[in-house]
């Protein structure tokens, strides 16, 4: 994986712009991860979406959440998409894309006003559907891409590019593939 830094302030406002040239209605599925376990990630050619499982074989259901009264995996955080061009910008090599914890990661505009909550997007023969669950970094998101990294994605304009990813469920199961097409519908 090479000799990584954590990308400083200044570094990651001059990304903004290669970020903000996300296409918006149509993007491409840039990789699809599967948490099997805590700290554990595979990195799938091709996946699952399924009503009731998510991805399936993610620990989404099992993991639970704290987000719900008995603990229970909240409904409306089952999947989490990340821009494809922030991760490479912050993991600097796409090994390490991994390890932002998402499991779809997508060259698309993300930004609230582009996919409100409610915004179905097909994903190979699946659709999901754009919740509005906010999604945020953690103690990992920073120990992995520093401090700077967790501030820029939780900053006012990092909000409203959900720089740090969105939440989605799944409203149509079916088969993606990495490569696939992501579209507005």
């Amino acid at each position: 994986m090479g000799n990584v830094h954590y990308r400083a302030m200044d570094e990651l406002e001059a990304a903004l712009d290669d970020i903000r040239q996300s296409p918006q209605d149509e993007g491409i599925l840039e990789l699809i991860v599967r948490r099997p376990a805590v700290d554990e990630r595979e990195v799938l050619e091709e996946g699952e979406l399924d009503l009731v499982e998510g991805l399936v074989g993610d620990t989404w259901r099992t993991r639970g959440s704290g987000s719900t009264p008995d603990g229970s995996s909240h409904p409306d955080m089952q999947l989490t998409l990340m821009n494809a061009r922030i991760i490479a910008f912050l993991a600097q090599d796409k090994e390490r894309w991994p390890l932002a914890g998402d499991q779809l990661f997508v060259d698309m505009d993300l930004s609230v006003a582009n996919l409100a909550p409610g915004t179905r997007l097909a994903i190979g023969s699946a659709v999901v559907e754009v919740t509005a669950k906010p999604h945020t970094g953690c103690a990992k998101f920073t120990a992995r891409f520093g401090m700077d990294a967790m501030k820029f994605v939780n900053s006012p304009v990092g909000r409203q590019l959900n720089l740090r990813g969105i939440n989605a469920k799944v409203v149509q199961p079916g088969t993606m593939r990495a490569g696939d097409l992501v579209k507005k519908i």
